[in-house]
């Protein structure tokens, strides 16, 4: 299925008299304070986050998963959604890939595909925590950490042969998640688990091509529950700098203790110049991988705060952006849709912040004021701001709402058919 450049328009036709009757006054309002919404606008506009090709079908839990109907059945049929997605929303030009869930066989023409679609490939993703049909190893006891140099050299080839793909594809960066740990005190000497991993890192980081980047994930539980080898951002950090300039730390949302501060850490990593990637989802629990945006808002908003203010002050610093969420009750396509428009709502309450009256108010430790303005933005309703972003990118003012005009899952229930399965969680 294609949605054609018309049908958006004709959409958006019925839809611009109340568009430009909610813009028109927030505009005034935020330009009035001083704020450049044309600049606001633009920077919306830019703003790409790429589509985890292991989202593009119905997720799961440990108890059970519920396929959809018309669910991509190959590679090429996961780079259509995402061009349905991105024709939508005009912020979704980037799939990232995670082997071997979704082995390119053909990789130029995987590349010609993704070109004709206007999507580009952004990190690829190893998977070293589950056993592969065919491997002489298992990983049941770790992967790049593991006390047997065999097993840790299977797990260095296959890091290897992801940037291999990767390279041939255009990709520029890896993303490393172990889920290396132990479950039980004794089970694990720390100091050489630690090591192992080090020296696991450096064997692949020194196959990265020169212009690529390692991003190091980290999570302080699950699937081991008494210690993971890299529980958090301070270990992924200790990683990253010794393994040179190329590594950085990625931060996933859902892979933190209840309540952690992610946006210090986040302000941290930027100031040291060492983040890299960012997986967003959001949370409850643990790791709950649901719907970004729809439970906690405010904190996403105060993340971007900080994404804003190190950017603003290292402007060359590039971040690579990803959705990392598992869909077992929505659409998966309205889901991404939602996490995308909640991103880019975050993004955009940001930069409303006043921050020369914030850094104002944090020297004077003039607490009430500092609170009023952070939550003078977030209660903001920006999004005219993003629909006339989509808008002036020939994307729909309601994604959601065309999605669902269009019919779209309909048509690729009739296209693949209702009982189809797609690879990945």
């Amino acid at each position: 299925m294609k949605i054609s450049e018309d049908q958006i328009k004709s959409l958006n036709a019925a839809k611009i008299t109340e568009h430009q009757t909610k813009l028109a006054p927030l505009k005034e309002r935020l330009e009035l304070r001083g704020f450049d919404t044309g600049n606001i606008i633009r920077r919306l506009r830019s703003f790409q986050v790429a589509i985890p090709s292991w989202a593009l079908g119905t997720g799961g839990t440990r108890f059970g998963r519920f396929p959809g109907g018309g669910e991509p059945r190959s590679l090429e049929e996961k780079l259509e959604d995402i061009g349905l997605l991105n024709t939508l929303n005009q912020s979704s030009g980037a799939v990232s890939l995670h082997i071997p869930w979704d082995i390119p066989e053909d990789p130029e023409g995987t590349r010609a595909l993704a070109d004709d679609l206007g999507i580009k490939f952004d990190a690829v993703n190893s998977n070293t925590f589950q056993d592969q049909p065919g491997e002489k190893h298992s990983y049941k006891f770790g992967s790049l950490s593991h006390v047997n140099k065999d097993v840790r050299a299977q797990a260095i080839a296959h890091n290897k042969e992801v940037i291999d793909y990767g390279a041939k594809l255009g990709s520029k960066a890896l993303t490393v998640w172990l889920a290396d740990g132990s479950s039980f005190p004794g089970q694990n000497n720390f100091m050489k688990a630690f090591s192992n991993t080090k020296d696991s890192l450096e064997s692949i980081y020194d196959h990265m091509p020169d212009d690529w980047k390692m991003l190091i994930e980290y999570k302080p539980y699950e699937p081991n529950f008494y210690s993971m080898v890299i529980p958090d951002w301070g270990t992924s950090h200790l990683l990253a700098t010794k393994l040179g300039q190329r590594a950085y730390s990625l931060v996933d949302l859902g892979h933190h203790l209840p309540n952690t501060n992610i946006e210090q850490i986040v302000a941290l990593l930027m100031h040291v110049g060492k983040l890299g990637g960012f997986h967003f989802n959001d949370s409850k629990y643990g790791d709950d991988d649901l719907t970004v945006g729809s439970l906690k808002p405010y904190q996403l908003m105060l993340i971007f705060n900080e994404l804003v203010l190190g950017l603003a002050s290292d402007p060359k610093l590039e971040i690579s952006w990803m959705i990392d969420a598992s869909h077992n009750l929505k659409d998966p396509l309205e889901d991404l849709i939602q996490s995308v428009e909640a991103i880019k709502i975050a993004y955009a309450q940001a930069l409303i912040i006043d921050h020369k009256l914030l850094q104002m108010a944090q020297e004077s430790n003039d607490v009430t004021l500092a609170q009023e303005i952070l939550q003078d933005a977030f209660r903001t309703d920006v999004r005219p701001l993003l629909a006339e972003a989509s808008r002036e990118s020939n994307g729909s003012l309601h994604p959601l709402l065309t999605y669902r005009k269009l019919k779209v899952r309909e048509h690729l229930i009739k296209e693949r058919g209702n009982k189809t399965y797609s690879t990945g969680l």
